[in-house]
């Protein structure tokens, strides 16, 4: 199959924005020229390569301050690069913030046909696209209203109508679809596949690394104005959790040493096999042994432990305790082991982290430990979801 057309060239393209330390405009004219000493250079974007072909969709991915944002715009022409270039192709559709391309001092109704002139459409085709753009956003209640006015869900709900319309060949998303109510989402994330189906180039800027597993064919992530992966979103989200874990857990060390040590203590988690063998992946219908050392100061009496499997993103999909299993654990001086074992446990296909925490039977907790072990699930593609089975298909 030949390779896809290339729709967004980007070649050696960095971006720098100056950061005055002067206080007032005043003082920046009076100090302008002067020496860099009152000025500093912040670079946004590093000798970023990127070519994206047609139909493709790619996540832009990292944390804050990695230069997503950044690049998308000026994918968007929004931003001009310090150096390098950028080509495009084909018409473009930008979400890039709330309210970007709003009049707030128009009408819902007249920043939908300033928004969509802006986009390339003429009035005669945004005549006919109109209805259907308002119907999508859902606010035709207030379609005469001045956009000031809005709520940002409302601001949200259309623009992505007016972008979703124009019948964009390139559409480049920002992070905005986190501010609708759940309905919105679902209906702007069928349109997104639909676009995906029709063959589209789709560009999306986001911190849901679910949503990019789910939706996206390819992944990039950037750190400090870097490109460090581009590749498969599974790897490319691995990486990046990866360094998120290791920035936190050195976050948590340091408070560690600021704070009061607690009474007890989780100090580690492994998951072992039934042979001992150190774990990092599961099949469906495996049994677990979630070992957990525990470190008490001083004598610690009527205490519970428990333990919890989380998706990567964070949402706990099992947990149990030893007060739920109505086990009363011994009082304990020192370190001791103590063992879980969960039979026939079937995640779906991801990656998952086990937590662990100590709590007094019938008080506050003590200390938690998450993301104290990590393990894999490998799916053969026959499903998709936190939660394993075996499907077949009975055809009457």
């Amino acid at each position: 199959m030949a390779p896809s057309p290339t729709v967004v060239r980007v070649h050696d393209v960095s971006k720098r924005f100056v950061i005055y330390k002067d206080k007032s405009l005043k003082e920046r004219i009076v100090n302008r020229g002067r020496s860099k000493r009152h000025r500093d250079d912040f670079w946004a974007l590093r000798n970023v390569d990127l070519e994206i072909g047609a139909g493709q969709t790619v996540g832009l991915i990292g944390p804050n301050g990695s230069g997503k944002s950044t690049l998308l715009k000026t994918i968007g022409g929004i931003l001009q690069p310090t150096s390098g270039t950028v080509e495009r192709r084909g018409r473009l559709a930008a979400l890039l913030e709330l309210g970007a391309g709003f009049h707030p001092d128009l009408t819902g109704r007249e920043n939908v046909y300033l928004n969509a002139s802006i986009l390339g459409l003429s009035q005669s085709q945004t005549d006919r696209y109109f209805d259907p753009i308002v119907d999508f956003s859902g606010i035709e209640r207030f379609i005469d209203t001045q956009v000031k006015f809005y709520s940002s869900g409302m601001y949200v709900r259309l623009a992505f109508a007016v972008a979703v319309h124009v019948d964009p060949d390139v559409l480049l998303v920002d992070e905005v679809l986190a501010v609708g109510d759940e309905p919105f989402q679902r209906k702007c994330l069928d349109r997104i596949r639909s676009f995906q189906q029709e063959g589209r180039t789709i560009v999306l800027v986001t911190h849901a690394l679910d949503q990019v597993v789910d939706l996206c064919d390819r992944a990039v992530v950037l750190e400090n104005g870097h490109v460090v992966v581009d590749g498969d979103p599974v790897l490319a989200t691995r990486t990046l959790r990866n360094d998120f874990e290791t920035a936190s857990q050195a976050e948590r060390d340091e408070k560690a040493r600021a704070s009061a040590p607690p009474p007890a203590k989780v100090t580690a988690v492994r998951l072992l096999t039934a042979d001992d063998t150190p774990l990092t992946e599961v099949a469906a219908g495996d049994e677990v042994r979630v070992q957990v050392d525990v470190e008490a100061a001083s004598r610690l009496d009527d205490w519970i432990l428990g333990i919890g499997i989380d998706t990567a993103a964070g949402q706990t999909v099992y947990g149990t305790n030893t007060q739920m299993l109505d086990v009363r654990l011994p009082p304990l001086a020192g370190a001791g082991t103590y063992e879980f074992r969960l039979r026939h446990l079937s995640p779906g296909a991801g990656d998952y982290t086990v937590h662990s925490a100590v709590a007094r039977w019938s008080g506050p907790q003590i200390h938690h430990l998450p993301g104290a072990a990590t393990f894999a699930v490998h799916g053969d593609g026959h499903s998709i979801g936190v939660l394993g089975a075996e499907p077949t298909f009975v055809a009457d």
